[in-house]
Formats: structure tokens, C-alpha cells, sequence
């Protein structure tokens, strides 16, 4: 078997490349529930399944948030 022809279907490395755009804007304030916490201790947000960690938040907080910084697949925020 040669492994040049091997198949890596869609959940292979082919497929990172293709993502949606994030949810979310750097500077602009959003609203959400805290729902666990990082293991840095940041609490964690989800807007449309997009992760936002949000320092100095706990779980279980209602927070409104900055969005600071937005990567490819989260961003970081500070309590308003």
C-alpha cells in the first residue's frame, strides 16, 4: 500500500483551511454567559459556538465584555 495515495476524507488536514469568519469584532462589546472556566482561570463565553475567554470572569456570571483580540478560532476579552 503506498501512503502517497492514501485518503484523508474531510476530517484530514486538508480540511483546516476552510473556516467561517469569526462572530465577533475586536472593540466591540457583546453580552453572554459564562460557562466554564479555562484552565488558565479565564472564564468562557460562547457567541454562535465561537469561544471567548474572558478574563476575570467566573462561571455562571452574565457579563458584558470587550473583545480585545480575535484569532482564527477564539478571542479574548475584558469585563466592561
Amino acid at each position: 500500500m503506498s501512503y502517497r495515495n492514501r485518503s484523508y476524507g474531510s476530517r484530514g488536514y486538508r480540511s483546516r483551511g476552510f473556516s467561517r469568519p469569526a462572530p465577533v469584532k475586536e472593540g466591540e462589546e457583546y453580552e453572554a454567559d459564562i460557562t466554564e472556566l479555562s484552565s488558565r482561570g479565564d472564564g468562557i463565553a460562547k457567541i454562535q459556538g465561537f469561544i471567548i475567554f474572558v478574563s476575570g470572569a467566573k462561571t455562571g456570571d452574565h457579563v458584558k465584555f470587550k473583545v480585545t483580540r480575535v484569532a482564527q478560532r477564539f478571542a479574548t476579552a475584558e469585563i466592561v
